[in-house]
């Protein structure tokens, strides 16, 4: 470490501008260091590829240098690595900007003491093991390639950080792992510090919104489940019942398969009216909207670690979630559940949903935020 026995950690912001999961995470991983004490605040260095350069401006923390990075595609990375006998795709930045950690490493083409100064402590990431339980979401040379990034990291690294106790224990049911691999279980939290959620009348009359809706934000893919939604619109529609569904997300192209069976069921069951997709909107107006919701319906067949959930959770906004074992540790008895393959399970909840009206319905912010930077330094200071 430096003369200030900080610490010097690297973050790699490498990742695409369309998962805004993965991006989301990584700036509130930084900004989430500001509820340490200031003695514990790691100097971070974070090094972006060039098309994240238009969300740096999000991250807001003290002991901070942003580095624009030319980062090699993963193929060349792995090429180059093994042809160097060196890893290629962080060991020229750990030596450059004399880093005592670097984190999230998303590829171990070549053990530890291989690529960098015993010093240096070099932490990976797998946060989720969704493609064991839904191969069929994904191609074959997708497959094949996280399989095997995955083993190399496995084989590689001595920490790996995952998002939760649940893939712990599934990378225990899939892997023989070594009896020295470190596996940390990082719970995210959202960061809301700097939005302010005044003009929700105004938002409404932006995107013709009803008084009272129940949201919906993730992306546009097979696992995230929006068809139980629509079938849970149909039969509350049955029923003589109604609600609104206001959806966040960036959409698909029009020739999505997906979109599709999404657009044929809204056709069919005439639910336009009690339907507003946004697409995706600035996150201030989004978390605005979110908070002024009856609640969040997260309704997803697999999640990792939700971070529609954890930016509830911030807000204090009830959650109805799909019964995933990763949503009952994440949300608890706070949470109300429904079998993500049952639309009038899911229409029963809806139905005249009614909150508790507690002002509180989780721990409170600041110690959730400060809870979750601890855990994340303490990564950091283990052998």
């Amino acid at each position: 470490m430096g003369q200030t026995n900080r610490l010097r950690l690297g973050i790699l912001f490498n990742i695409s501008p369309n998962w805004l999961g993965g991006v989301y995470y990584i700036i509130n991983l930084i900004n989430a260091l500001n509820a340490l004490d200031e003695a514990d605040q790691p100097e971070i260095f974070v090094f972006y590829s060039k098309n994240l350069e238009k969300f740096t401006h999000q991250i807001e923390y003290t002991h901070l240098s942003l580095i624009q990075w030319d980062f090699d595609s993963p193929l060349k990375g792995y090429l180059k690595s093994w042809l160097t006998r060196r890893n290629t795709f962080s060991n020229d930045i750990v030596k450059q900007f004399d880093l005592d950690a670097i984190y999230p490493e998303r590829h171990q083409p070549l053990p530890v003491k291989k690529a960098y100064d015993q010093k240096v402590k070099s932490v990976s990431v797998f946060l989720d093991l969704q493609h064991k339980y839904y191969p069929e979401f994904f191609s074959k040379r997708q497959l094949f390639l996280r399989e095997l990034r995955l083993k190399l990291i496995l084989k590689h690294t001595n920490d790996l950080v995952v998002s939760s106790a649940v893939t712990r224990e599934d990378f225990k049911k899939f892997y023989s792992l070594r009896e020295d691999l470190n596996i940390h279980v990082l719970n995210f939290v959202s960061i809301i510090d700097d939005f302010d959620f005044d003009g929700i009348e105004t938002l409404r009359e932006k995107y013709r919104l009803p008084d009272h809706y129940f949201m919906i934000s993730n992306q546009f893919h097979n696992h995230k489940n929006h068809r139980i939604l629509l079938e849970a619109l149909a039969e509350l529609k049955q029923r003589g019942k109604s609600v609104h569904l206001a959806i966040t997300g960036k959409m698909p192209q029009d020739d999505s398969p997906y979109l599709k069976t999404l657009y044929d069921l809204i056709d069919k069951y005439e639910l336009d009216e009690h339907i507003s997709f946004l697409g995706v909107i600035p996150r201030q107006e989004q978390l605005t909207l979110m908070k002024f919701s009856k609640a969040v319906i997260q309704p997803s067949l697999f999640e990792g670690w939700s971070t529609v959930i954890e930016d509830a959770k911030s807000l204090q906004v009830p959650v109805i979630a799909s019964n995933l074992d990763v949503n009952i540790e994440q949300l608890k008895d706070q949470g109300t559940y429904f079998d993500p393959h049952n639309a009038k399970e899911l229409a029963d909840i809806l139905t005249n949903y009614k909150t508790n009206g507690k002002a509180l319905l989780y721990q409170d912010y600041q110690s959730r935020v400060k809870g979750f930077a601890q855990n994340f330094t303490q990564i950091f200071k283990t052998n």
